[in-house]
């Protein structure tokens, strides 16, 4: 019980950080909602490690709960300030719980939640960052080369890492055909929608592996 409050305090720490310097100007929206991205993300990928799977679903599923009013009553305004329209604060919640329910392999949570939170995120901040010049549009959403490259490469060096700490056998081909699915997943699911579709993708080839 003792860890479940810690893990919910820590998050909460986290929003109420990230809001302070988004009001403050610290920080512009794009950043501000992929630093909880990536911060939760990487936080959660190692819940299984000292929480139950019960303890995880009921904090996803109370993340979920809190995005939704939040997004409505403006609580984590930080969170909700990108002007495209998009619903990924609530399918980044979503993807834990469904992640959770899907799997009881730890080292397969962490990789899929890794692909969510790390990879996505280096995506979204090395394209803002670097990739106008070579951007393209996808159902209304721009997208960059230079950010897909980014997924691509972090999708490889996660998979690497769950083959290492999992004490599996990926082959390289597997690797590099489960990245590049993954990427052009992360392309075409607009509106948030990537945050479920990727890793409960990539989890789901894992498990039958």
């Amino acid at each position: 019980m003792l860890n479940l409050i810690l893990t919910l305090l820590a998050i909460l720490l986290i929003l109420v950080v990230n809001e302070v310097l988004w009001r403050k100007r610290t920080t512009h929206g794009e950043f501000s909602r992929k630093f909880v991205h990536m911060s939760v993300g990487a936080f959660a990928a190692f819940w299984p490690f000292y929480l139950s799977w019960g303890q995880i679903e009921l904090i996803a599923l109370s993340m979920f709960v809190v995005v939704i009013i939040s997004k409505y009553l403006g609580v984590f305004q930080a969170i909700h300030s990108v002007q495209r329209a998009t619903w990924g604060e609530a399918t980044f919640a979503l993807s834990i719980l469904l992640i959770a329910l899907l799997t009881n392999d730890k080292w397969i949570f962490t990789a899929a939640i890794f692909q969510m939170s790390i990879a996505d995120g280096l995506a979204a901040l090395v394209g803002v960052r670097f990739g106008r010049k070579y951007s393209y549009i996808i159902f209304k959403h721009t997208k960059s080369l230079i950010g897909t490259l980014a997924f691509f490469v972090a999708s490889v060096l996660i998979l690497f890492g769950y083959a290492h700490f999992a004490t599996v056998t990926l082959s390289l081909s597997f690797i590099l055909i489960v990245s590049v699915m993954s990427a052009l997943l992360e392309n075409i699911a607009v509106y948030g929608l990537d945050n479920v579709l990727v890793p409960l993708f990539v989890a789901f080839v894992l498990i039958n592996h």
